[in-house]
């Protein structure tokens, strides 16, 4: 393997688990979170969430490692005597289906299954001041 595949397929390992991790952050942590807040509160929350994300730096780890990953399966169809070649190629086009149809699948849902909310959400309540 030389050392262009070698970085490619070292920033693309990186990057897929960058943005792994940043999923499960999401959705083990942060949308439970704004499940336990009123309606209002959790769509202010979630739009502000939404506008605060739109930077280089996490717009670069959501969407960098699709280009990438079709950059690792190019080169290793090219270089495909090697015996690492294909385990590249699966781990790069599992990530590519794999991101694609849970996008594609989260938006279509989102479009077409969309209904307020009924159920009762418990919330917090402060009962009383709190001391140090």
């Amino acid at each position: 393997m030389d050392d262009t595949l070698f970085a490619l397929t070292l920033v693309a390992a990186v990057g897929c688990g960058l943005l792994a991790g940043v999923v499960y952050a999401f959705s083990s942590a942060i949308m439970k979170a704004l499940g336990r807040l009123p309606a209002a509160q959790g769509i202010a929350a979630m739009q502000s969430i939404n506008i605060t994300v739109i930077n280089p730096w996490f717009m670069g780890a959501f969407f960098g490692p699709a280009p990438i990953c079709v950059a690792v399966i190019v080169l290793s169809v090219l270089e495909w005597e090697e015996p690492e070649a294909f385990y590249r190629l699966a781990g790069s086009a599992l990530y590519l289906v794999g991101a694609v149809l849970v996008r594609w699948h989260s938006m279509c849902r989102a479009m077409t299954h969309w209904r307020p909310s009924t159920r009762k959400v418990p919330t917090a309540r402060i009962t009383g001041a709190a001391t140090l």
